[in-house]
């Protein structure tokens, strides 16, 4: 019987002025990924967004609960604001309430032309519930059952499940970034992190073909379908081969500078790819302290190669931090599986882990780049991936 679902969001409340402008967003967004199941329609109500249905309510939530900017979802009855259609479908959600033996009523009315006040509501009610299940006790505390009633202009809701959303701010309300996206635990995570804050991603994986195959690339395609759950349903996935950058690099460059160089290459060519589409700011999924290229120093060193904002979410947390929310977002099983990413493969013996900016600016001068980057960037190949909702 359960006919629509009740969608609250959070902060985007305390938006003042720009309130309009993220409730619109978030109302795009919900359209845009529920866009691929029929009988679906989406409209604002007053602090809320109600989403009816014909498809079964499992598949409509399951995509719901990716949206960023909803702190809530209920599924729920839609009735005529009346007291006896209302009565019937708070009885309907003790059909899937067997056990409970405590209940609440909570009324809300915000129509006030309605004849009953909210506390009258409630009791009346209660009372009827009472009536059909002598056996049921009221516990406003804590009940089994809690029925809730939101009375509104045209149409009164009716609902007991409160499902949590990923709440932040909606995707691309903030604007638009690219994302270092790599086969491991740490970059899908940062990625995700962005993303709640309102940023719509783009992201880039480099690939350094034939020393990495196609198992790391099919991983990093996984990797970018699952957050492209988050990312309003969809996400373009930019590869670029840096393998004759790499080369150079062992070739021409100080063995202990090999990562520093490459990452350093690495922002530059994301810069080059947010220039073109028009992203404001690079996304890294650089943890301080975890492994030799993400020291202080060599974070400022590797930074300095780009003038473009760069964002890295992780920066406080530690290990255990990061793969607890891997596994939240489903994307751990998938980035702990065997790869070998373009840094690992040339890591040098003793790497440098606090390197100086003017010995680095030193090593760079000993190549020409940007041919390099130039092809690289022209040679890139672009995907755009569905959403994996699994």
């Amino acid at each position: 019987m359960f006919n629509a679902i009740l969608c609250r969001y959070g902060e985007l409340g305390l938006k003042g002025d720009n309130r309009g402008y993220f409730e619109k967003t978030l109302l795009s967004n919900i359209v845009q990924v529920l866009e691929p199941l029929a009988g679906v329609s989406v409209k604002r109500l007053s602090g809320r967004i109600l989403v009816t249905y014909q498809q079964n309510v499992e598949s409509v939530l399951e995509r719901l609960r990716l949206v960023f900017g909803l702190v809530s979802i209920s599924p729920a009855i839609v009735v005529k604001p009346d007291v006896e259609e209302i009565y019937q479908a708070a009885e309907h959600l003790f059909s899937g309430f067997y056990n409970a033996k405590t209940f609440a009523v909570r009324c809300r009315r915000s129509d006030k032309r309605f004849p009953m006040k909210s506390p009258q509501l409630g009791a009346w009610l209660g009372s009827r519930i009472i009536e059909n299940h002598p056996d049921l006790k009221v516990d406003l505390g804590s009940p089994d059952l809690a029925v809730n009633v939101e009375v509104r202009e045209s149409l009164a809701l009716v609902y007991a499940a409160v499902y949590p959303g990923p709440g932040g701010l909606p995707v691309s309300s903030s604007g638009h970034g690219v994302l270092l996206l790599s086969g491991g635990l740490d970059s899908p995570v940062a990625g995700w992190m962005a993303m709640k804050r309102g940023i719509k991603l783009t992201a880039v994986y480099y690939h350094s073909f034939p020393f990495t195959g196609d198992h790391a690339k099919q991983k990093v395609i996984d990797l970018a379908r699952r957050l492209a759950a988050y990312n309003r349903g969809s996400m373009q996935l930019v590869i670029v081969d840096v393998a004759s950058i790499q080369e150079t690099i062992i070739e021409r460059c100080p063995e202990k500078l090999r990562v520093t160089l490459l990452r350093r290459m690495m922002l530059r060519l994301a810069e080059s790819l947010a220039a073109q589409i028009k992203a404001q700011v690079l996304i890294t999924g650089d943890s301080v302290g975890q492994v030799a290229s993400q020291t202080l120093e060599s974070l400022n060193v590797i930074s300095e190669a780009v003038d473009m904002l760069l964002l890295r979410p992780l920066c406080a947390m530690d290990k255990t931090e990061i793969t607890a929310l891997a596994r939240q977002i489903a994307t751990y099983e998938t980035s702990i599986l065997p790869y070998q990413d373009c840094c690992s493969l040339f890591l040098p013996r003793h790497p440098a882990t606090r390197p100086a900016l003017r010995e680095t600016l030193q090593a760079e001068a000993l190549v020409e780049w940007q041919p390099l980057l130039e092809n690289a960037f022209n040679t890139r190949e672009v995907i755009n991936l569905a959403a994996s909702l699994s």
